[in-house]
């Protein structure tokens, strides 16, 4: 999990795919033409400044293309916190209102459809290849820079890679680098080659990290997403929830008793309540995975070539297994992990679609913390930052399943000495263990005539008297113009 400062999604101004259901007809250039699909997209993205204001009306342009059944692919990023999506076909200015079916924001992949039936009339299917082969060329459709009509660019393969996904900002799949640019506009557009779509368009360097530098998701990826709503919703990504380092040092090989050669990685951190906690522990030595020898960098051959180890993992579901064998205090052990979800994972990735949770208490602001928090606040308190940045390599999770600050201070006589503690982190309310925002609200229901509010690594705690807060209550809410005092689902 890790983040990569300069990609940019192009949105707005494993290496085999599965055996597809029909065998793939190449498209010819009017066919893809008629498959192409211009997004034109009205979100609202949420305030966490201000949680309760319903957030800023944006507008902007991706692309998108059909690939049967009345179905639209694009990425995420082009649909995400939409109010209204409005799709037209090249050739046709008629917009038809869409919406959405499923969305993965942890691969930046979105499916649609258009409820009147005349849209998909002589509309064409693009159907999906392959992974091209470096050095090849592709071709790029879409809508750059808010364009009304098609724009087709051309690339070469430069590289097939494991990058981070901006989207999410925190997962990493497969992805292809070609040297074509990829402008605002170009998100959810196919790639082809050979009249078949090898990838979807999603997301390239700022211009002041790299040139003519950008990214599709390829085919293994997109056929996962399709197979995974096969059974009407998207379950997401399986992890092992744990990390690993390469074994290169002859030093430390003899001293895990390994063999000298060019095998096995060590397992660092086990995560705590993931799916192999119990089974794997920190310095155990993975072999094999799925039976495929695992190299000490952490690479394993598979048909298509040279692949990190993860790429087994990113072809199963919720509910598959993997199958590892291991080396622990130098006796070979077999080990099956069933593959689930981490939630601890999840607070450091972006979030759309979903509404600010909050709960405002005598003019206190308090919020969980997470990606979408700290992108807009910034907060500069070294505890908060620290809490959010080591939330799991720290196992801080396994005390608090949330990260709840002191947001901010509604200015007012009952509060008027609690701006110093802003950004601080709850730890405890009348005693009670703050350890999600649901529990603030529960604190504060309880009857009681004064509120300790005791942050955490502070000695001095925030102490509101009840009688004050409800005397101040209407006085708050009206100049703040505050339409509700909390919020708890997402």
């Amino acid at each position: 999990m890790f983040r990569l400062i300069g990609f940019t999604l192009c949105g707005f101004f494993s290496l085999a795919a599965s055996a597809p259901a029909r065998s793939p007809a190449p498209a010819t250039a009017a066919k893809v033409a008629n498959g192409l699909v211009r997004i034109q997209e009205t979100s609202q993205a949420p305030n966490y400044r201000v949680p309760w204001s319903p957030g800023e009306v944006s507008g902007g342009v991706g692309a998108g293309f059909m690939i049967g059944e009345n179905r639209i692919m694009t990425n995420a990023h082009v649909v995400s916190n939409a109010r209204f999506l409005a799709v037209s076909k090249e050739g046709d200015p008629k917009p038809y209102p869409a919406r959405v079916l499923f969305v993965a924001h942890d691969c930046d992949l979105a499916l649609l459809t258009v409820d009147d039936p005349k849209f998909f009339q002589d509309a064409a299917s693009l159907q999906f290849g392959g992974v091209p082969a470096i050095e090849s060329t592709v071709s790029v459709y879409g809508y750059p820079i808010g364009g009304d009509r098609l724009s087709v660019t051309r690339g070469v393969v430069s590289r097939i890679d494991f990058q981070p996904y901006s989207h999410s900002g925190v997962d990493s799949h497969l992805t292809i680098q070609i040297d074509a640019a990829i402008n605002p506009g170009n998100s959810g557009g196919p790639v082809l080659q050979d009249g078949l779509v090898v990838g979807v368009a999603f997301q390239g360097y700022s211009g002041n990290v790299a040139q003519n530098v950008g990214y599709m998701i390829p085919t293994p990826v997109v056929n996962r997403f399709l197979k995974d709503v096969e059974d009407g919703r998207y379950d997401k990504y399986v992890d092992l929830t744990l990390s690993y380092h390469p074994l290169h040092n002859p030093g430390m090989r003899r001293a895990l008793k390994l063999p000298d050669g060019d095998s096995g990685v060590l397992v660092g951190d086990v995560y705590s309540g993931g799916v192999s906690e119990g089974l794997l522990k920190t310095g155990d030595v993975l072999l094999s995975i799925d039976g495929l020898p695992i190299a000490s960098d952490g690479t394993i051959k598979m048909a298509e070539g040279t692949v990190e180890m993860a790429e087994v993992v990113e072809r199963k579901f919720l509910g598959d297994s993997v199958d590892l064998e291991i080396l622990r205090d130098g006796e070979p052990l077999k080990v099956k992990v069933d593959l689930s979800h981490s939630w601890p994972f999840t607070l450091q990735a972006n979030a759309y679609d979903e509404t600010p949770r909050y709960v405002v208490f005598g003019g206190l602001v308090f919020q969980p913390v997470d990606a979408n928090f700290i992108r807009e606040h910034r907060p500069n308190d070294l505890r908060l930052r620290y809490a959010f940045d080591q939330f799991i390599s720290q196992g801080i999770y396994r005390d608090r399943s949330e990260i709840v600050t002191l947001s901010s201070v509604l200015a007012d006589p009952v509060n008027a000495y609690a701006a110093p503690f802003t950004y601080q982190i709850v730890d405890t309310i009348n005693g009670g263990k703050i350890s999600r925002i649901d529990d603030v609200a529960a604190a504060f229901a309880k009857p009681s005539d004064y509120y300790v509010i005791q942050m955490l690594g502070l000695g001095r705690p925030i102490v509101l008297e009840r009688e004050a807060v409800e005397a101040a209550r209407d006085r708050i809410r009206q100049r703040y113009r505050l339409a509700s005092e909390e919020n708890l689902k997402k």
